[in-house]
């Protein structure tokens, strides 16, 4: 069998799409980041009604899918209704929701933390060697204390810096990954 014939196409993004997408990150990042109070104030709101509403779209589109693809309707419908409840609910209330998202995704992370750092702890012991190891005990000592921390005071701004900072990084990132498509 050639190599050819083992080959998957991949469907990539239009360069233009990309090149947009890292210019509004990029915008955004540096708002969230740079702007002023006034700035900041409103384009994380606008960010989190934008996260309702995606959330509210994509429950519908969910549900809607079970019509036309049967398998594993049982998990659709419930993504659908999480989905279109969670976003509803941001909609409902946005200044609450916009206080508590950073919060509850430090204690997002801080969970996936401590599992990470299980997994990686169990494939150390499992021939994964030092450098599985120390990130392991690293992943659980970062996760423990986020999970511990996740709602103390400036838990929720440091998560949002981070966000923006991932934001321009990332948006660089697409920006010359644009250019790269383009170019190829």
């Amino acid at each position: 069998m050639t190599s050819e014939a083992i080959a998957l196409k991949t469907k990539q993004r239009p360069w233009g799409i990309t090149l947009l997408l890292g210019f509004v990150s990029v915008v955004i990042g540096g708002i969230l980041l740079w702007g002023t109070l006034e700035n900041k104030k409103e384009t994380y709101l606008f960010l989190v009604t934008a996260l309702g509403l995606w959330w509210v779209i994509q429950g519908i589109i969910d549900i809607v899918q079970i019509f036309q693809d049967h398998s594993m309707w049982g998990w659709k419908l419930f993504m659908g209704i999480v989905s279109i409840i969670a976003g509803s609910a941001i909609l409902m209330y946005p200044v609450i929701a916009a206080v508590q998202l950073p919060l509850i995704f430090a204690l997002i992370m801080g969970i996936w933390g401590l599992m990470y750092g299980i997994i990686l702890l169990i494939m150390a012991f499992s021939g994964g060697g030092w450098g599985a190891g120390i990130l392991g005990v690293l992943g659980i000592i970062f996760g423990i204390l986020l999970i511990i921390n996740w709602n103390s005071l400036g838990m929720g701004l440091a998560m949002l810096w981070t966000g923006a900072v991932f934001a321009v990084i990332g948006g660089i990132g697409m920006i010359f990954q644009a250019f790269r498509q383009r170019k190829a």
